[in-house]
């Protein structure tokens, strides 16, 4: 009797708990969820980029250019390019540090497909914020860090070869020398 009664508790159990699962997939039906809609809602649970590089990255990959390194290059230096736009000599030393960097790159390198994912990321970032005005300045900002950056392209590589014909030209003394008065 022991043993009957245990099984018809286990068998009950087993009732219970496929009722259960019974109901929550009907839920889940009624919900319009089921098993793998419920692993996309965890998907798209994933952090949602904050800062501008982030946003830039995220942006650059949607608008397939997510394997442009020349494009990182930038990227690395826009910060120090943005806070030094009311200082146009320094303004113009960023863009310099920028197209030496960019000149060891090999490939092509289209500096509007820049101004195309930054503006997609200041939009995405400030949206209540963003107006026609926003949209001038930041133009205006890239349409001259893109001047002075098609300004350099290509011509640090004739400088790089004019640079080692007199380097290797110079005496021992000579050489000496200019390394003491550049560092």
């Amino acid at each position: 009797e022991a043993g009957e009664d245990q099984e018809a508790s286990e068998e009950a159990a087993q009732e219970k708990q496929g009722e259960t699962k019974a109901n929550q997939a009907e839920t889940a039906r009624a919900s319009g969820t089921s098993s793998g809609e419920a692993r996309n809602k965890n998907n798209m649970n994933m952090k949602v980029p904050t800062t501008f590089k982030e946003m830039f990255l995220f942006n650059g990959a949607v608008m397939g250019y997510g394997q442009s390194a020349w494009m990182n290059v930038i990227l690395d230096q826009f910060d120090d390019i943005v806070m030094n736009v009311a200082n146009t000599y320094r303004l113009q030393e960023e863009c310099d540090v920028c197209s030496l960097v960019m000149a060891k790159y090999r490939g092509t390198i289209n500096l509007s497909e820049f101004k195309a994912v930054m503006l997609a990321s200041l939009r995405s970032l400030v949206p209540k914020d963003w107006d026609g005005n926003h949209e001038v300045a930041w133009g205006w900002l890239w349409e001259n860090v893109e001047r002075m950056l098609k300004n350099l392209m290509g011509k640090l590589q004739i400088q790089e070869k004019a640079v080692e014909r007199l380097i290797m030209s110079l005496t021992e003394d000579s050489a000496n020398y200019l390394r003491r008065e550049v560092f």
